[in-house]
């Protein structure tokens, strides 16, 4: 048995789940914070988004079919939490959620969590103008290193509309940062 399975089977089980639960939450919480972090930006709101993302995992373990690998289910939980909270902010604050990543963009330089240089800083600007499809994918081929057959599970899309979206997303940021950087 894999010790995927075998971790699969001890959340399931009552007098196990807790202590199966810290297991899976030091295993994949960098992972997942590194993932939520590239959304939303901030390290607070990161932290929160993976709060809430762990809550939705303990609760709704048992619903896990393990048609997909755990992470890819983890994953997805995280991907859809992040993109409920920027939704959630610029509703909050009534503007375009495209308004939301270029503010949050625009922090990095101040947040005492972001140790990247000029170029990544203007990498990040790049991103945080694409469509949230877009960032997405960029996100999970570039940093994330996943293939196309894991973002199609994690994001439920086809192959070939992730393929596309890699492309439109590369371009975008090749042009911004051409734009940006004389």
């Amino acid at each position: 048995m894999t010790d995927e399975v075998t971790l699969i089977q001890h959340l399931k089980e009552t007098k196990s789940k807790e202590s199966a639960f810290r297991k899976l939450i030091s295993q994949y919480k960098e992972r997942l914070y590194w993932h939520i972090r590239k959304i939303v930006i901030s390290h607070d709101d990161a932290d929160d988004v993976l709060q809430n993302t762990f809550i939705k995992i303990f609760k709704n373990i048992d619903a896990f079919k393990g048609d997909s690998k755990l992470y890819s289910w983890m994953y997805r939980i995280a991907t859809n939490e992040s993109i409920t909270f920027i939704n959630k902010r610029a509703k909050e604050r009534k503007v375009a959620i495209s308004e939301i990543h270029s503010e949050l963009a625009a922090t990095l330089q101040s947040d005492v969590y972001f140790s990247g240089d000029e170029i990544q800083l203007i990498l990040q600007k790049a991103i945080a103008t694409l469509p949230t499809k877009q960032q997405l994918v960029f996100n999970m081929k570039y940093f994330d290193e996943l293939k196309y057959s894991q973002m199609s599970e994690i994001l439920t899309t086809s192959e070939g509309a992730l393929k596309a979206s890699y492309f439109h997303a590369v371009k975008k940021i090749e042009k911004y940062i051409q734009q940006n950087n004389n």
